[in-house]
C-alpha cells in the first residue's frame, strides 16, 4: 500500500507530496498524519503540494479535512508550494479551505509557523 512519507522537525510534521494523489492515498495521509500528530504531539504540518498539478474536489476536501482534523488535535496546518492552476481550481470548485494557511514554498511556510502560529 503507498505511503507518503511525514518527517518530525521539532514539535513539526513535514510532508512532501511528490506523486499524483488519488483517492486512497489521500486518505492513507489523513490516517498517518492525524496518528502522527498525536503520538508526536506535533504543534504544525507542513504540506508541500508544488509537485501537484491538478487537485480535484476530493483531494481539495481532503486537504481541508485533515487540516480540520490538524486542529481538532492542537495542531496548526500550513500549505505550500500551491501552483496557480490548483489554487484557481480549488476557487472554481467553491472549495475555501477554512483553517489551513498558505505560504509560496517552505521556507516561507517555516516562517510562518515561527512568526505567527503558536508551536
Amino acid at each position: 500500500m503507498d505511503r507518503i512519507p511525514i518527517l518530525r522537525i521539532g514539535r513539526l510534521l513535514l510532508v512532501t507530496i511528490q506523486v499524483d494523489m488519488h483517492d486512497q492515498l489521500a486518505m492513507n495521509l489523513q490516517d498517518d498524519l492525524t496518528s502522527r500528530i498525536v503520538k508526536d504531539g506535533a504543534k504544525g504540518v507542513l504540506i508541500d503540494i508544488s509537485t501537484l498539478d491538478i487537485v480535484d474536489s476530493f483531494i481539495g476536501r481532503m486537504i481541508g479535512n485533515t487540516a480540520a482534523m490538524a486542529r481538532i488535535l492542537d495542531a496548526q496546518t500550513v500549505v505550500v508550494g500551491m501552483q496557480p492552476a490548483v489554487a484557481i481550481t480549488l476557487v472554481e470548485l467553491g472549495l475555501r479551505l477554512d483553517g489551513v494557511h498558505t505560504a509560496l514554498n517552505v521556507e516561507r511556510g517555516m516562517a510562518l509557523f515561527d512568526q505567527t502560529l503558536s508551536l
